[in-house]
């Protein structure tokens, strides 16, 4: 899918430009056979492994499949924590959303209005972007994970590891960005930028007078108990329990993979540093789409998509990709890459079905086809 392999070179690894034991929390059930058979083919073509959760209604059920530690061999858990990559981008075009709720922010407001000076240079023009371009990603911005420079300092291998427990700092991330010509001019077409997620995260900084992973707190992870989610600002550990997530560093998928658990992830900052667990990401998702975060408007705003390039099926609302599968279900959520680690994580409209997924390996796999597997597999056509 288009927006996945964005992600996977953006934020993941280079090589994709172009990133407890097994446990059945409800009794085992034939409809999810399915799930489960794509869950070990993600496993087979090369993933070291992969876990996932499965609401529906008051049901969970929850596997695991494949190793979370190649060295020990131990197996993934159902219970891991993970870095979750652009999945960050729907909490913070919430938060977004929440405060224009509140009158504090219009989405028709120049980014200038708000971060004045910033978004300039090499046509780059904040006074003629607005919000709602930055969270749809229709504002033209230079996308600052596509800079070959940054690729080489964290994405390849030599900077990589010289580089992982560094602190950036999101001014400079735009300012990388502003060395370079936009993609387009600011609502004229559609390209994938972490680059408008930096600077979302910025104005919720520059609206409200406090971190922006503070606003998320005390939004939306504190009022849904998410406990296993948090913003790490600049904290290079998962919480426990995890496992450990391996990397290729490298322009190719072949070769040695590296143990890239741990890193500064001030890299992403807020187009991608959050931790959660496949539990509370069902729990957040499903609370989204029901209408418990945000007023009935605000939700349709979120949920008004475009089509995304090259890919069938697939549209970009606020923060919010609309997908919709072979049998004809439509599913909402977004996806996440991040060193070591891709994820996927969505909800029918109603919350009443949802999954989400990891893969603590960023050079293989398909979430892609356990989504399929789950929805449109037996028992859901």
């Amino acid at each position: 899918m288009a927006v996945r392999k964005a992600l996977a070179g953006a934020v993941a690894v280079v090589a994709s430009l172009a990133l407890a034991t097994p446990a059945l929390a409800a009794g085992p059930r034939t409809h999810h056979d399915a799930t489960r058979q794509a869950l070990r083919a993600n496993v087979e073509a090369g993933a070291p492994g992969v876990t996932a959760t499965v609401t529906e209604g008051r049901t969970t059920w929850s596997t695991a499949e494949g190793v979370g530690d190649l060295r020990r061999g131990t197996p993934r858990s159902t219970a891991d924590h993970y870095r979750v990559g652009s999945i960050t981008k729907t909490f913070v075009a919430t938060v977004l959303l929440q405060l224009e709720a509140e009158g504090r922010i219009s989405l028709d407001d120049k980014v200038d209005t708000w971060l004045p000076g910033v978004v300039r240079g090499n046509g780059h023009d904040g006074r003629r972007i607005t919000v709602r371009q930055l969270l749809n990603h229709t504002s033209g911005i230079f996308n600052v994970t596509e800079d070959k420079e940054f690729q080489r300092a964290y994405f390849l291998k030599d900077g990589f590891f010289a580089h992982r427990y560094d602190t950036v700092d999101p001014r400079r991330l735009v300012e990388i960005a502003m060395a370079h010509r936009p993609d387009f001019a600011p609502g004229t077409s559609w390209h994938y930028s972490n680059t408008n997620y930096v600077l979302a995260g910025m104005i919720v900084e520059r609206v409200t007078g406090r971190p922006y992973g503070e606003e998320i707190r005390r939004r939306i992870i504190a009022p849904l108990h998410l406990r296993a989610t948090s913003v790490p600002g600049t904290r290079t550990t998962l919480p426990r329990p995890a496992s450990r997530a391996y990397g290729k560093l490298a322009e190719t998928t072949t070769g040695p993979s590296y143990d890239v658990t741990e890193l500064n992830p001030s890299m992403a900052w807020a187009a991608g540093e959050m931790i959660s667990d496949s539990a509370d990401l069902n729990r957040f998702y499903t609370a989204l789409l029901t209408g418990r975060l945000l007023p009935p408007r605000q939700l349709a705003e979120m949920k008004d998509t475009r089509p995304v390039p090259d890919a069938a099926g697939e549209r970009y609302g606020l923060g919010l990709i609309e997908r919709e599968l072979s049998c004809g279900v439509r599913v909402w959520g977004h996806d996440g890459g991040i060193h070591g680690s891709i994820s996927s994580a969505v909800t029918t409209a109603d919350g009443r079905h949802a999954l989400a997924l990891n893969l603590n390996g960023d050079w293989a796999g398909d979430p892609e086809a356990v989504i399929e597997a789950e929805f449109c597999g037996p028992g859901h056509k």
